[in-house]
This record gives C-alpha cells, sequence and structure tokens, in this order.
C-alpha cells in the first residue's frame, strides 16, 4: 500500500463517520484551545511584569553601597569589604563584562531662574560616563569633563519651580509657560529659605546666621523623557557639586570631623555589557564585601512566580487535553470493532502490517492535527477578545498573578505557542491511536473475516 492509497483510505475512513469524527475532534479544539489561552495569559502577564520593571529602571545596572548601612556590624567590620572610594571604583571597573561605574553624589539645593525658585534634588555624576548610561537630550547637551558649575536637568524639574511671591505659590497654573532652564540665568544655594519671603526666615536660631553665598550656574541640557528617576533630577560634575558643598559648609563655618566614610561616594551604579551576565556580576560584588541590587533580582523572583502561575494555568487546559486524548483513543477503539472484517480482508490480500498501523496512527494525527489547527484559530480568537473587552473582568485574576497587563494587552500569543499547540495535539494524537493501531495490527485475519 502506498502513501497515496493510505491517505485517501484514511480520509475516506474519517469521512464515513461524520459526526463521531466531528465531535472528538471538537474535544480536540477545546483541549487545544484551554491550554493555549491559559499560556497566552501567563506570557502576557510575565510581558507586563517586565515591562512595568523596566519602567522604574534600566535592567543592566547595579546599584552597589557599602555593606553595613542597615547596621550590620559583621559586614561594616569585614576585613574583606571594598570602600566605595576612588579605588574601590577603579576595582569595579576592572570586573570583566562591565561596561561603566558611575559614583554619585547628591543634594537637595534651592535653584533660582528669575523670581522663580524651585527645589530640586541635585546628582553629581563624572560626565564622561553618561553616553554609557544611556542618557539622551532633547535640548542642548550633555555635560563634559571641563564643565564647572553647569546643570542638565529632567524634564520634569522645571514644574518644580514656583513663585514665592504668590499666596498660592505651590498650586501652579497648568497653563503657564514652563521655566526655561537653559535659557534663564540661575542661582544655586544649600539655603532652604533662599528666594522666600523674610517672614520665612525669622526662625533661624542665631540671629548672627548669615547664609551661604549662592553660586551662579548654567543650564546646558534638557535631558529627554525616560519616564524614570532621571527625569526628575537634575545632574552636574561631582567634583563641581563636592566644591560647592564644602564651600557652604566652610560658609557656615560648620566643625567638620573627619571620618573614614568622608571619601566614600554614597552610591555607585554599575552598567554591565549584557543583561544576561547582571546576576553573574551582582554575586561578584557582593562578594568584595558590598550590597548590591537589581531589577533584574526582582525580575527574576517575580517570574519564578509567573512561571508557578503558567504551570497552574497549562495545568487546566492540560486536564481538557486529556479528555480529547480518551475520546480519540475511544473513537479509534470504536472503529476497529466496526472494521475488524474489513482489517481481515486486508490483511488476506496482502497488506503488510506495518501499512494497518500506519493507517490507524495517521488517522488519530489527522483528528489531533485538525483540532489543533481549529483549536488555535479559536485561540485567536478568545485572545482577541480578551484583549478588546475582557480586561476589566481579568483584572482580579492579574492581581492574582502579580503581573502587570502590559502594552500588548491581556492575552499574547507568539508564533512558536501556535505552532507548539498544534504539533502537541498531534502528538497526543499519535500517542492516542498507538494502542488501537497495534490491537488492529496483531488482530487474527481468519478471525476477522468471520466476523459478521
Amino acid at each position: 500500500m502506498n502513501n497515496w492509497d493510505l491517505l485517501k483510505m484514511g480520509f475516506h475512513n474519517l469521512w464515513r463517520k461524520k459526526t463521531r469524527t466531528f465531535l472528538t475532534v471538537l474535544g480536540v479544539i477545546i483541549g487545544t484551545c484551554s491550554i493555549v489561552v491559559m499560556m497566552s495569559i501567563g506570557i502576557a502577564n510575565d510581558q507586563g511584569t517586565k515591562e512595568w520593571i523596566e519602567s522604574m529602571g534600566d535592567l543592566s545596572i547595579i546599584e552597589v553601597y557599602s555593606s553595613g548601612r542597615y547596621g550590620d556590624m559583621d559586614s561594616r567590620n569585614s576585613k574583606k569589604q571594598v570602600k566605595l572610594d576612588d579605588q574601590g571604583i577603579e576595582k569595579l571597573e576592572k570586573i570583566d563584562g562591565v561596561k561603566a561605574v558611575m559614583p554619585i553624589k547628591e543634594m537637595r539645593l534651592k535653584v533660582a531662574a528669575g523670581k522663580m525658585i524651585g527645589n530640586v534634588n541635585v546628582i553629581g555624576i563624572k560626565p564622561e560616563v553618561m553616553e554609557a548610561f544611556d542618557f539622551k537630550v532633547q535640548e542642548g547637551r550633555l555635560l563634559t569633563s571641563t564643565d564647572k558649575e553647569t546643570l542638565v536637568f529632567g524634564t520634569e524639574v522645571a514644574d518644580r519651580f514656583y513663585d514665592p511671591r504668590s499666596r498660592n505659590r505651590y498650586d501652579r497654573d497648568p497653563n503657564a509657560p514652563k521655566v526655561n532652564l537653559i535659557s534663564s540665568k540661575l542661582m544655586l544655594s544649600s539655603d532652604n529659605n533662599y528666594g522666600e519671603k523674610k517672614r520665612n526666615q525669622r526662625n533661624q536660631r542665631d540671629d548672627d546666621y548669615k547664609p551661604p553665598k549662592p553660586h551662579k550656574v548654567k543650564g546646558v541640557g534638557l535631558l529627554a523623557q525616560s519616564g524614570r528617576e532621571q527625569d526628575w533630577n537634575a545632574y552636574m560634575n561631582i567634583t563641581a557639586l563636592e566644591k560647592i558643598i564644602k564651600e557652604d559648609q566652610d560658609a557656615r563655618h560648620e566643625k567638620r570631623r573627619r571620618s573614614d566614610n568622608e571619601d566614600q561616594y554614597e552610591q555607585v551604579k554599575v552598567k554591565v555589557i549584557d543583561i544576561q551576565r547582571v546576576e553573574e556580576i551582582q554575586e561578584k560584588i557582593k562578594a568584595m564585601g558590598l550590597d548590591a541590587s537589581s531589577l533584574t533580582e526582582w525580575l527574576k523572583s517575580m517570574r519564578e512566580q509567573m512561571k508557578k502561575s503558567q504551570m497552574m494555568l497549562g495545568g487546566i487546559g492540560a486536564v481538557s487535553l486529556l479528555v480529547a486524548a480518551i475520546g480519540i483513543t475511544n473513537t479509534m477503539i470504536m472503529s476497529i470493532y466496526e472494521r475488524t472484517r474489513e482489517i481481515g480482508v486486508m490483511k488476506v490480500i496482502g497488506a503488510n502490517l506495518v501499512d494497518i498501523k500506519r493507517l490507524f496512527l495517521f488517522e488519530a494525527a489527522m483528528i489531533g492535527f485538525v483540532g489543533g489547527i481549529l483549536g488555535i484559530t479559536l485561540s485567536y480568537g478568545l485572545s482577541f477578545a480578551l484583549n478588546k473587552f475582557g480586561e476589566g473582568s481579568m483584572e482580579g485574576m492579574d492581581m492574582m498573578m502579580g503581573g502587570m497587563s502590559g502594552s500588548a494587552g491581556m492575552s499574547i500569543i507568539p508564533i512558536e505557542l501556535a505552532l507548539g499547540g498544534v504539533a502537541f495535539a498531534t502528538v497526543i494524537g499519535i500517542i492516542s491511536g498507538y494502542l488501537p493501531a497495534r490491537r488492529a495490527m496483531n488482530l487474527s485475519a481468519l478471525e476477522a473475516i468471520k466476523t459478521e
């Protein structure tokens, strides 16, 4: 029996019992659709979680702090601990896979632009690493190593400016033009009362208090909106910021007791070349006696929870497909009983036992394949309906799974999942038809012919 005859006979046998075949295929459709839709919800939640975490920061950045900042005396007194000073920065830069290291110092300062005053978080960084950390400008330029008292502002900083002479000074008119932080003449001060009304300065404990002189600065760039923390900060050369801090302390005649931590940076950010190596490099940093954390670590933890949820959802769908597999087995066994005489005739006229086995396996595979194709088609329809209409009704499940709905919606069916669903349904069909096919192959030809 050649392959063409096998195909024709297989299709003929399936078509001959249309109702039974349809009901069996329907079981496969429901089973395939259940698994694919359930897994598509898990995939959408996984992608939504990743997008949500990425919106909070760069997944390839590791934040590094000195150990013992939470009171861990064992870590603080560790001889192996690397200090976050210039020498420590050099050691971090030498780690294989590190793209750039950005030490940070920050201070809350008053910035005056004409009559407008703003409370701005100014962060001191090394200008040469800004490009490596994906700083981009929408206006002006980034900082350079030669910049001294110059600033680059995040897009939201201008909204923090207010007119101290206004009664409703903190209720900014949304229609009022924003302060132009690049063209305006700017003054920078560490005095909390700088630019405020004089009555706000009466509470000074020392009547002889003299605030530090403000510093003339200029804005050279406005960062492109990122949706992250840099939108709310201003950045300047770390050397210039350290100089301002020291000058203002001296102006207040503050007594500074030199400590071992004076030369250390408050925080250091490490940019990794390959996001896949973040965990590896993070462990190396911890081995140096430092505390290190990253959003990748958080993402990994959440994905482990998501996998458990996906397994649960996939298991629910698998039950439906198991019922469909039982249906295929039942259909093929019934077919053998009804075609026992036909099988005997085929053996008598010289049909190969392997051909008989292949015939029944083909019929079972076709039930699985057709059911898989139609199941995937139905899955895409249900996925579309979920994304368009089911966002509100699925909110409870979304919260239960701990994910966030991504930009693609509540259900995502990648091509790999669709092809895998069809292949899985076909394999289930073949497995379900294997025992009936062996039963047909082992039937005695003479007894089969005698069967009424």
